[in-house]
C-alpha cells in the first residue's frame, strides 16, 4: 500500500512546524515531508520538531547537495536520526543551474557526475564507514567513522527525474523523489528506469517519492487556476519542463490530483499503480478544500 505523506509549511516557526508535523501523526500520517528552499533548515527543524512528536517518519524534500560538503550531510542527517529514534527520510538533489551558479557561485558542470561522487561519499559515512574520496570535483576524507552513537543509516532518495540521474539512484541509493511528475510519467519513465538500475545492482525495490498537488473540491477549475498560481515558477525550471512535456503537460494543476474525494482516491489508486510507493501531498485549496483534503488523505492512510 502507498505510504501517504504531506508536505508541511516550513516558512512557519519551529513551533508552528512541530505543531503542524503533530497533527499529521495525530491524524494518522505516514510521513512529513519539508522542503528546503529559502527558509529553515529542513534537517534542523526536523531534528527539534521529531524529538517532540513520536511516530511519523520525517523527510526532506529535498536538500540541495551543493552548499553542503557529504560529511556535513552525513553528520546533520545523523544527528536527527539520534534526536528522532532513526525516523528521517533523507531526500537529496542538485538543486537547479540558476540556483547552484546565480545564486551561490558554484559550477553546475556535469550535475550527475557530481551526485556520483557525492553519494560515494556520503553513503559510507551514513553507514558508520568512514570515506575515502579523492574525485574529480569531490574530496570527502574521514579518519574513521563518524562520532554518532546508536543510529541507523536513513533511507537516501536522490531527486531524480533524466534516466542518468535515475540509473545513479536505483544503483546506489534507496529511491527517488520526484516533484512536478505527472503519473504516466512515473509509470513510463521514472519507476521502470530506477527499478531496472535496482535490480542490476541487486539491490532492494526503490521507493518512489511523489509529490504533487491534491486538492478536494467541488470547484476543480477555481482549484486549478489557484495552484498554477501557486506553482506557476516551477514549470520555467528545465528539468521540471521536461517531466511536464513527457506527461504532455503545461502547468502544475494538470498533472495534480483535484477533483472530488472519489475522483482523488481514484487518481492515487492509479498512481499506486504507476509504481509510486510514497505521496508527499502539496495539500492545496481554500481553507475549507484544504480540510476536506486533509481529511481524505488520513482516512486512506489510516486504512492502509
Amino acid at each position: 500500500m502507498m505510504r501517504i505523506g504531506a508536505g508541511i509549511n516550513t516558512s512557519a516557526t519551529v513551533e508552528g512546524i512541530t505543531a503542524h508535523i503533530g497533527k499529521l501523526a495525530d491524524a494518522g500520517f505516514h510521513a512529513a515531508w519539508a522542503s528546503q528552499i529559502f527558509g529553515h533548515d529542513a534537517l534542523t527543524a526536523l531534528a527539534v520538531a521529531g524529538a517532540l512528536v513520536p511516530g511519523i517518519e520525517l523527510g526532506t524534500g529535498v536538500v540541495p547537495v551543493y552548499p553542503r560538503h557529504p560529511q556535513v550531510m552525513a553528520a546533520q542527517a545523523l544527528t536527527v536520526q539520534s534526536a528522532t529514534n532513526n525516523r528521517l527520510l533523507l531526500g537529496i538533489g542538485l538543486s537547479h543551474q540558476v540556483m547552484v551558479e546565480n545564486c551561490w557561485g558554484m559550477s553546475f558542470d556535469r550535475p550527475a557526475r557530481y551526485m556520483k561522487e557525492y553519494l560515494a561519499a556520503l553513503m559510507p559515512m551514513l553507514h558508520g564507514e568512514a570515506s575515502n574520496l579523492d574525485g574529480e570535483v569531490l574530496k570527502a576524507i574521514t579518519f574513521g567513522p563518524l562520532d554518532i552513537p546508536d543510529v541507523k543509516a536513513p533511507p537516501v532518495f536522490v531527486a531524480a527525474l533524466a534516466p542518468a540521474m535515475l540509473r545513479l539512484a536505483g544503483t546506489v541509493a534507496d529511491g527517488t523523489a520526484t516533484w512536478m511528475t505527472g503519473t504516466n510519467t512515473i509509470r513510463t519513465h521514472i519507476a521502470p528506469t530506477i527499478q531496472a538500475a535496482a535490480d542490476a545492482a541487486g539491490r532492494p525495490k526503490p521507493r518512489v517519492v511523489v509529490a504533487l498537488p491534491v486538492c478536494v473540491t467541488s470547484d476543480p477549475t477555481a482549484a486549478a487556476a489557484a495552484i498554477n498560481e501557486d506553482y506557476s515558477f516551477y514549470p520555467s525550471l528545465p528539468s521540471y519542463r521536461a517531466m511536464l512535456d513527457l506527461e504532455g503537460a503545461n502547468t502544475a494543476a494538470e498533472i495534480g490530483f483535484i477533483g472530488s474525494a472519489e475522483q482523488i482516491r481514484q487518481q492515487l489508486a492509479d498512481l499506486e499503480d504507476a509504481g509510486a510507493t510514497d505521496l508527499s501531498a502539496a495539500i492545496s485549496g481554500t481553507p475549507d478544500e484544504r480540510a476536506a483534503t486533509f481529511e481524505l488523505l488520513a482516512s486512506i492512510a489510516r486504512s492502509a
